[in-house]
């Protein structure tokens, strides 16, 4: 079937994915800013409060990512509706209000847990002194939860409606929020009281509180989105469609948790080769995650022309959409790889000052691993895009039984094998995660393939 296709259909996906997807990556970068200007204003604080914010945001994000991945999937059955048919109302209207419903229920949940931040950093080991300056960080950077679970699907809404460039322009407009709120409060400039490290906190809740309410107003305005009266009766709940939500969102949201719990447990078992390897380990990672901004929004752009197609019942559509996403996945990945092989020096050199003589140590790792690195972009990438391919389809509960696998039965234990009885230490812990990346990666493009040639099989 995908030998048949005409050129011109294959180009004008093309353009359709790529038009989608740079709004997307770009939102995801500015996402990144706020964490990164976050740690730059808590480093002048010092070197305490920097590592118990790493505490704190490590046990956050544990909660966040995992919301992110379960709010996702109003994606995809947006998409659905609009495909099944383009001027549906009704049935996106009934997503969109459970998906804000199910978004404070996740932040319930996690105020529950996050709350008694400081006893479960004190229960996992860390120092009281730590424990105690992280579980004060929690308490106020847990309410941002709410805002940002309602952002995501605001944002995730606005993306199945292939208008992405708003989430862009709010996502860009919460830098200088977040970077205002948390000079102010953290060093108590312009007469705001002086909070430390709970200063920035409430940084991240005011940039969470005016990026949804700022993409509300948006939705609220906008000639195109205003004729779905998004916000009106909010208040009713509709279980069936709750059910819907979560049966696609729960195992997203725990596939999201395999993968980032994977380069949490990579992080602890380089510690234990001592700080530069930490060190190492933690350039490198930044580096690689840069570079994984542009699959990650390609992938999300892929899972609503899928979605699309999956929604008018167009099997080709849902090939070329599919596999269009898949190259140009490739393409940007094989370019990344390139630059991390051929110019290693310059890229840790932004990070790393190669003339210091105590970080010389620290600087020769960071370029083996980003070598490592550099053979996993592929199939980082792959695996990112296919999970997105997958989605569009509404078929996540097969995906999050290979990352389970892929992660952590094959990485993680390869990285540990590989570290230790082969004496490897953090390449071994980097060719494990390169192993388990690619496992993942192959079996959900042979799921994908499965699928696309099955059209008629239950693929959910």
């Amino acid at each position: 079937m995908v030998r048949s296709i005409p050129p011109a259909l294959w180009r004008a996906e093309a353009l359709a994915t790529l038009a989608l997807a740079w709004p997307l990556i770009l939102t995801q970068l500015a996402q990144m800013a706020l964490a990164t200007i976050d740690v730059l204003l808590l480093g002048r604080l010092g070197p305490e409060a920097v590592a118990a914010g790493a505490l704190a945001v490590n046990l956050y994000n544990a909660f966040m990512l995992f919301g992110v991945g379960v709010m996702s999937a109003t994606m995809p059955m947006v998409a659905r509706e609009r495909g099944r048919m383009s001027h549906s109302v009704r049935e996106v209207r009934r997503t969109f209000h459970q998906s804000l419903w199910i978004a404070a229920g996740l932040a319930v949940l996690s105020w529950i847990v996050l709350w008694n931040g400081e006893a479960i950093c004190l229960a996992l080991g860390q120092s009281p002194d730590l424990s105690r300056e992280a579980g004060r960080l929690l308490r106020v950077l847990m309410w941002s939860l709410l805002p940002f679970f309602a952002y995501v699907g605001l944002r995730s809404f606005v993306a199945a409606m292939e208008r992405p460039l708003w989430s862009l322009v709010v996502g860009l407009a919460a830098v200088p929020v977040n970077a205002a709120v948390g000079w102010m409060l953290i060093f108590g400039e312009f007469g705001a009281p002086r909070l430390g490290i709970v200063g920035a906190g409430w940084a991240t809740v005011a940039a969470n509180a005016f990026m949804v309410a700022a993409l509300a107003v948006v939705l609220v305005a906008d000639r195109r989105f205003r004729r779905y009266r998004l916000f009106g009766r909010l208040w009713r709940i509709d279980g069936e469609r709750c059910l819907e939500f979560l049966r696609l969102g729960l195992p997203i949201g725990l596939m999201i948790a395999f993968e980032s719990t994977i380069f949490n447990a990579a992080a602890f078992l380089a510690g234990l080769f001592g700080t530069a390897t930490l060190a190492a380990h933690a350039v490198t990672l930044q580096i690689a995650s840069v570079a994984f901004m542009v699959p990650l929004g390609l992938s999300q752009a892929v899972t609503v022309r899928v979605g699309l197609a999956y929604g008018r019942e167009d099997a080709r559509g849902i090939a070329v959409a599919g596999w269009t996403g898949f190259a140009l996945v490739l393409a940007f990945m094989s370019t990344s790889a390139t630059i991390m092989v051929t110019a290693p020096r310059l890229l840790v050199g932004a990070f790393l000052d190669p003339s210091d003589p105590g970080g010389v140590e620290t600087f020769d790792l960071a370029l083996a691993f980003l070598k490592l690195a550099a053979l996993f972009q592929i199939v980082d990438g792959v695996q990112a895009v296919g999970a997105g391919m997958l989605r569009g389809r509404h078929d996540t509960r097969v995906p999050m039984i290979i990352a389970l696998v892929g992660y952590w039965g094959i990485g993680l234990v390869a990285s540990i094998v590989l570290a230790f009885p082969f004496d490897l230490a953090g390449r071994g812990i980097w060719m494990g995660l390169a192993l388990g990346l690619g496992s993942v990666a192959v079996m959900l493009m042979v799921r994908w393939i499965a699928l696309t040639r099955n059209r008629t099989g239950d693929e959910r």
